[in-house]
């Protein structure tokens, strides 16, 4: 019993810390935040997680029944989620900080910019629509085992957490590159942050109309 919800666990943890990517979560958050002070951003980081976490814990005990209620399938849910995320990425590779170069400007945006906390930090780079299926797929396979549902919300929380820590350090990585650096950077993950995007949006496509093997699709 015990020696299967240890293999529960990791082969959860696994999956999740692949489906969050902790390191690259933290190099978007660093790229939208070039203005934020360091308790901000750790205030930003501990909701954010927290409200992962809930989420995904949540959705995994009880995603596919509210789902299936809705009427709304797991492809709904990667399409609508890539298409969110398509515009945080369109943001990043435009350079919306970048017009606001003076003090005085660079200030205003601080005090105006809206919370990432909740969205798109929360939902959906850390719980996503990759995230939310992972969840309802790893309870399905636990077949109701109480110590191995309790191995996969355990494999949450140490994602989480482990998240949570790559975030807390991100911008003094970021700090090493530079502000041309992190200009680079940003442009360059929003980018690649786009193309995931996409990715997760033809996921959603692929699965609910049945068409060809797409190469990335999962």
């Amino acid at each position: 019993m015990i020696g299967s919800a240890l293999n529960t666990y990791f082969y959860a943890l696994v999956a999740l810390l692949v489906i969050v990517d902790p390191p690259g979560t933290a190099a978007v958050f660093a790229a939208m935040t070039p203005y934020d002070t360091a308790a901000e951003r750790a205030s930003q980081a501990r909701r954010a997680c927290m409200i992962a976490f809930v989420v995904l814990a949540t959705f995994g005990v009880a995603g596919e029944a509210l789902l299936t209620s809705l009427g709304i399938g797991l492809p709904a849910m990667r399409i609508s989620g890539g298409i969110l995320l398509f515009f945080t990425a369109a943001d990043m590779v435009t350079g919306r900080h970048a017009t606001r170069s003076t003090d005085k400007e660079q200030q205003a945006a601080v005090s105006t910019e809206e919370d990432i906390a909740i969205f798109p930090l929360g939902i959906p780079l850390i719980a996503g629509p990759g995230g939310m299926t992972t969840m309802v797929v790893l309870h399905s396979h636990a077949g109701g085992d109480p110590w191995r549902i309790a191995a996969v919300e355990a494999a949450v929380a140490t994602t989480i957490i482990v998240t949570l820590g790559c975030l807390l350090v991100a911008r003094p990585i970021a700090k090493l590159l530079g502000d041309t650096g992190s200009s680079v950077a940003g442009r360059v993950l929003g980018v690649l942050l786009a193309a995931l995007a996409v990715q997760i949006a033809l996921d959603g496509i692929h699965q609910a109309f049945g068409l060809p093997q797409l190469a990335g699709v999962r």
